[in-house]
């Protein structure tokens, strides 16, 4: 498994690379606002053009706002368009209960849902 260093969005939104054979996980840490969603965006984007499955571990997510949330759903649509897998995975429950008011749960649910850790 080969280790990217951390990036660090100005927000503080800490994003850490991990790629394996069969995966690129990105574990967050920090706030997913406004201050960090086209940065979080931009990032992942470029890692779904370079692996067809990627894994967003949100489990050091402490809080996201409606910006946030747009930018997963703008990284969700970026997956689709390059034929590649996302999976969010070790989400809280506020994020929970943002992705249920949204009904955008179900896109996520599968893996959010029993607190499952992937790779």
């Amino acid at each position: 498994m080969s280790l990217n260093p951390e990036a660090v969005v100005p927000s503080g939104l800490k994003i850490q690379v991990n790629k394996t054979d069969e995966a690129t996980t990105v574990v967050c840490t920090g706030r997913l606002t406004m201050g960090a969603a086209a940065n979080f965006k931009t990032h992942i984007k470029g890692l779904l053009r370079e692996s067809k499955r990627v894994v967003v571990d949100l489990s050091g997510v402490t809080y996201m706002d409606s910006s946030g949330l747009g930018a997963i759903v703008g990284v969700y649509v970026a997956s689709k368009t390059a034929q590649s897998e996302l999976k969010l995975i070790n989400f809280n429950q506020q994020i929970r209960q943002l992705f249920g008011l949204t009904n955008l749960l179900s896109l996520f649910e599968p893996c959010g849902e029993h607190n499952i850790r992937m790779p």
